[in-house]
């Protein structure tokens, strides 16, 4: 069990839009920045496991993006919540941590990539089911093993918190950037991802130039469910990678 401190704090993003972090500050000098997907949130129950896990060895931040949870503004599935991980990306560095890791789920692990490949402060990056072009996710919510993670991982709090942005907007391709990407990434996949299919990751792997490492998990779904089913596997191999010179 995690017994280390945590302070909610809100940050503000270049456009004006509050962002909330959850921030587990116990003194450490490098720090795990944690970005849930689509329809997740830093206090969903799945990210708070998350979270404490890397705070047993790291200060982590993890927050919700816009049009989600407790921040502000409206969801735009990846268009300009980059620039909400630059708030967080920039909190963290003015609190002078000798490294910043970036850890995303899903939609959260796109822009991670997508930063890791625009910025010079980011030192480590795990994309676990990402995708690599928003225009050919599968989401094929009807197969069991989406609908019965979904029913799983309920809360009806986090669901009536979403708040999408309905007007299409312009979005870079992960695939588009992923050469540009220089921080050491590990990816990692569901063999039975039924949103994210377990190609976008490995593409976008085989096309990294950057020092690279990729895991599928046979028989494993989708982002957060991955922590979830291989719990103990799961954080070792995360924790062995950001620990890896």
């Amino acid at each position: 069990m995690y017994r280390g401190t945590m302070k909610e704090l809100i940050l503000k993003t270049k456009d004006k839009v509050d962002i909330a972090i959850n921030y587990y500050a116990n003194a450490h000098d490098e720090v795990v920045i944690v970005a849930p997907g689509w329809c997740m949130t830093k206090d969903s129950d799945a990210f708070v496991r998350i979270s404490e896990m890397f705070a047993k060895q790291y200060d982590v931040i993890s927050f919700d993006f816009r049009g989600h949870g407790k921040s502000g503004g409206l969801y735009t599935f990846m268009a300009h919540e980059i620039i909400d991980m630059d708030a967080v990306v920039r909190f963290a560095r003015k609190n002078n941590y000798k490294k910043i890791y970036l850890v995303g789920f899903s939609l959260g692990a796109g822009i991670a990539v997508i930063y890791g490949a625009k910025s010079i402060f980011i030192d480590k990056v795990i994309a676990i089911s990402v995708p690599a072009d928003f225009d050919k996710i599968e989401n094929q919510m009807w197969k069991k093993e989406a609908w019965s993670e979904t029913f799983k991982k309920f809360e009806l709090g986090r669901f009536l918190s979403i708040r999408p942005n309905p007007v299409p907007q312009r979005k870079i391709k992960p695939i588009d950037i992923i050469e540009k990407l220089k921080a050491p990434t590990l990816f990692i996949s569901g063999e039975k991802d039924p949103t994210v299919h377990a190609w976008h990751t490995e593409e976008l792997y085989k096309k990294a130039k950057c020092k690279k490492a990729y895991k599928e998990y046979k028989g494993g779904c989708h982002a957060e469910d991955l922590f979830l089913h291989f719990e103990d596997d799961f954080s070792k191999l995360c924790m062995d990678w950001l620990k890896e010179e």
